[in-house]
């Protein structure tokens, strides 16, 4: 398989509010960005939605090495997951996003990978700018309407 090293990071602002996502893949030093947003929303939602929408991007199953300042998530896909589908989701927040992370997982081989946010690593910051970006993009646009 092929190995391939995913940043992400979401963004809300008034958590729930307006909200951001950002992804950077990145395979043999070349990089792509994916973002996006969406009006009301959390930020656990869109740091998830940013792991989601990176995995809709790969052709072929992948040895992935994803890097999130999320605890929620990279626990969540590390640890609670497996528990969670076991007790079908019961009391778990954001069913549908981890539903629809196990169908995109397919044959991925996930290693999650916590880094400390707003602490100088370098993809997290520019993530979490564009996810900031994102956001405030939604905001106008809907003060716009």
């Amino acid at each position: 398989m092929k190995s391939i090293e995913i940043f992400c990071d979401g963004s809300a602002l008034g958590n729930p509010g307006y909200g951001g996502y950002c992804s950077i893949l990145r395979y043999k030093g070349v990089e792509k960005i994916i973002q996006g947003g969406e009006i009301y929303t959390t930020n656990n939602r869109m740091e998830l939605r940013a792991v989601i929408e990176a995995l809709k991007v790969l052709k072929e199953p992948c040895n992935i090495h994803l890097y999130s300042d999320s605890i929620y998530v990279c626990k969540g896909i590390s640890e609670w997951l497996k528990m969670w589908v076991a007790k079908k989701f019961a009391k778990v927040k954001n069913v549908d996003l981890w539903q629809e992370f196990l169908t995109l997982k397919g044959a991925h081989a996930i290693t999650t990978h916590w880094v400390k946010g707003h602490d100088g690593h370098a993809e997290n910051e520019r993530c979490d700018k564009l996810a900031k970006e994102q956001a405030l993009n939604y905001k106008q646009r809907a003060k716009a309407c």
